[in-house]
């Protein structure tokens, strides 16, 4: 090969070589092909797919942290309720002011609506407190909640007060209110279904690898609450047992004011059992909220320190190639120059 062919290649591969460094410095990329990365390609797939993993439990911990902060909220209202009829209104039931129960039997069916409307709470147009089932009302009817099986013959239990059977009637009204059967129950017939909603796990989300954090809470039974007390084991029908209770609770009654006062104080208990499982509820919900927070803070933490290594792997230093262009850059216009020089060459200038 002679000088000048030479030259010609030499200047070919000084053309290659600015292309990609002007691209370089460009994009800052290395390049755009990760078939171009060998033998980091490899490394590069794997720490972006674990990259992608933990940027998808983010966004699943975000999510679920919406509905907590809800599930939480509605927890609050309904233990507020409780905490009001176990304290202003269980405890001043009396049987001498017949006017007041008129009120308080007014008090108790809003209630025991406004308690209906909180277990019907939706969030991205999920059933909060439906389990798995997110499409359905947990409580199907609350307009007729008061017409409900349970309502009605917890109603019929108090309509037969007297003062010597109380504890009869209240043990009654507790039987009532844990009875799921479909004519009874003011809750979803797949959330009362043995082999649907009333045994499923809680609803759950995708923290890490392998590991699922419980944080859902089902109408009609306790997420992690022990109920304790004068209970049916479940804080929800405890309330609405409580509730229904007063609502029937009217100057009929009134008359039988040993067994009145009796039954006053197992509601008020009832109503003290409610509470303090909603309580339980809540401090458990917030446990799992912060946990899910470390979750994703330790993903986000991760995340970035793969990010540094997919940078170091993708991404040009660009001071150095900016020295590199600018030297090739260089190369290529004396390059240019020799070989127009050498074309210009004659045998009379070369003799001279």
């Amino acid at each position: 090969m002679d000088a000048l062919s030479r030259l010609n290649a030499d200047a070919s591969l000084l053309r290659a070589r600015l292309d990609i460094l002007s691209r370089q410095a460009s994009s800052g990329r290395k390049t755009d092909r990760l078939g171009d990365l060998p033998p980091e390609a490899p490394q590069l797939v794997n720490l972006t797919n674990d990259m992608a993993r933990r940027e998808v439990y983010g966004r699943a911990i975000d999510q679920s942290a919406t509905s907590i902060t809800v599930t939480q909220a509605s927890l609050q209202r309904l233990k507020d309720i409780a905490s009001a009829f176990r304290s202003e209104v269980a405890m001043r039931l009396d049987a001498k002011d017949p006017a007041a129960l008129a009120v308080f039997q007014e008090r108790a069916r809003a209630a025991a609506l406004e308690v209906a409307n909180i277990l019907n709470t939706q969030v991205w147009g999920e059933y909060l407190f439906g389990g798995s089932d997110l499409t359905q009302p947990p409580l199907p009817n609350p307009q007729a909640l008061m017409s409900s099986g349970m309502a009605t013959t917890i109603a019929t239990a108090i309509g037969g007060l007297n003062d010597t059977n109380a504890g009869a009637v209240a043990a009654a009204t507790l039987t009532v209110a844990q009875d799921s059967s479909a004519a009874n129950s003011p809750f979803s017939a797949f959330l009362e279904d043995p082999a649907r909603g009333a045994n499923e796990a809680r609803r759950s989300v995708p923290a890490a690898d392998n590991q699922l954090v419980a944080y859902g809470v089902p109408a009609n039974r306790n997420a992690v609450a022990q109920s304790t007390g004068e209970t049916t084991g479940s804080w929800a029908r405890d309330l609405l047992r409580g509730l229904f209770s007063v609502a029937a609770l009217g100057p009929a009654q009134a008359q039988f004011s040993q067994g009145f006062a009796a039954l006053a104080e197992t509601l008020r208990q009832g109503f003290v059992s409610a509470e303090s499982a909603l309580a339980e509820e809540m401090g458990a919900l917030g446990n799992v909220a912060r946990q899910l927070e470390s979750a994703k803070t330790r993903h986000q933490d991760i995340s970035d320190t793969l990010q540094k290594q997919i940078t170091g792997i993708t991404d040009v230093d660009m001071a150095t190639t900016l020295t590199a262009l600018q030297g090739t850059r260089t190369a290529l216009e004396a390059s240019y120059r020799v070989t127009s020089s050498m074309g210009e060459l004659t045998l009379s200038k070369f003799l001279r």
